[in-house]
């Protein structure tokens, strides 16, 4: 094979001066927001990328290796998908205002938007309800448009003026308004999905459905192709009020046992951040993880170990916000480049 006819590495002089000016912005980015962190008295921490449990939410898929002992004997480990199990361990310790911006892993993910090692910025308010957290996100993203000197968030043909004020919405507002879907409808009153009955909603509206019609696919599919497109267009999206079986990691609303206090923030369509107002009470934790579990098995044959010292911690945590948001993405979208290999400094290779 002619090796002339392939695109050059990214460490190629000239393939390298071209992305610089792009990696610079990225530095300008950080800057902006470590200061931002400094100014509103979060402490940087540092949590270990490896771990026992990489986190036990269905869809996430963890790099496993072993950890081999003095006495030659190894044991499973992983490579984490977020730092939240450290950070809140940090919060029961009796941190009050966190945040880490460092590495993590996640396996099965590669596309314009996903790599498979990437940059995650995770922060914590303890005593604070999560509409704090959100404001963060939102002031994040004004700080990164500022350090490009660029008015308006971009990708690829669609744009996001992150100074505009930011719509929030539920996701039940979400779905009924670009799917015709009450999504509440199927769920019963302690916030139990029914696929059959969300299957149904969606042959009603015209649209497929695939042969796996469990609710938490269904969901995902019609978030994806229906609602997702719509989001963070023009100016950011908070889709706020998530399903309760859709929030593994946050709190029941007060008002409302069907739904949970997540957030996801979208500009230009593309999701940025994940936030919650914590859960505390760790044997709902436990039930909710058993409950992750069992799906990751029955759809991919393999289930990871709860982090039974994150458990017990979690009956010393005070109430919390946190939130976590993809920094490379906040990078693409200030500097409007069309795929994430082009604001990493040096890409996992294919």
């Amino acid at each position: 094979m002619n090796q002339l006819s392939q695109p050059s590495p990214w460490w190629t002089p000239s393939v390298h001066a071209d992305r610089r000016p792009i990696l610079l912005a990225r530095n300008r980015i950080e800057a902006g927001i470590r200061g931002y962190l400094a100014d509103n008295d979060f402490l940087l921490v540092d949590p270990p990328g490896l771990q026992r449990s990489p986190g036990n939410e269905t869809h996430l898929h963890a790099f496993g290796t072993t950890m081999i002992g003095n006495d030659g004997e190894g044991s499973q480990m992983y490579l984490h998908t977020s730092p939240e199990f450290t950070m809140k361990k940090l919060l029961a310790a009796g941190e009050r205002r966190i945040a880490s911006l460092g590495h993590v892993w996640r396996n099965r993910e590669r596309s314009a938007l996903h790599h498979p090692e990437f940059t995650m910025l995770e922060w914590y308010r303890a005593g604070e309800s999560y509409d704090a957290v959100i404001g963060d996100c939102v002031a994040m993203l004004r700080l990164a448009a500022q350090a490009t000197g660029v008015d308006a968030l971009v990708f690829r043909d669609r744009s996001c003026d992150p100074f505009a004020e930011p719509e929030r919405v539920s996701v039940t507002q979400a779905f009924l308004q670009h799917a015709g879907i009450n999504l509440l409808d199927s769920l019963d009153h302690a916030g139990v999905p029914d696929g059959h009955a969300l299957a149904s909603q969606m042959t009603a509206v015209g649209l497929e459905v695939p042969e796996d019609r469990s609710w938490s696919y269904l969901f995902s599919r019609v978030l994806l192709e229906k609602v997702e497109p719509h989001l963070g267009m023009g100016r950011i999206t908070v889709l706020d009020r998530y399903p309760a079986a859709e929030a593994a990691l946050a709190r029941r609303t007060a008002d409302d046992q069907r739904v949970a206090e997540r957030f996801e923030l979208y500009a230009c369509g593309v999701e940025l951040a994940n936030g919650f107002g914590e859960l505390t009470d760790a044997d709902e934790q436990c039930r909710r993880f058993a409950a992750e579990m069992n799906e990751k098995q029955r759809l991919y044959g393999e289930r990871y170990p709860l982090d039974e010292d994150f458990l017990a911690a979690l009956r010393l945590m005070p109430e919390a916000s946190g939130v976590a948001l993809g920094f490379d993405r906040l990078v693409m979208l200030a500097t409007a480049a069309p795929r994430i290999e082009a604001v990493l400094w040096a890409p996992v290779a294919e």
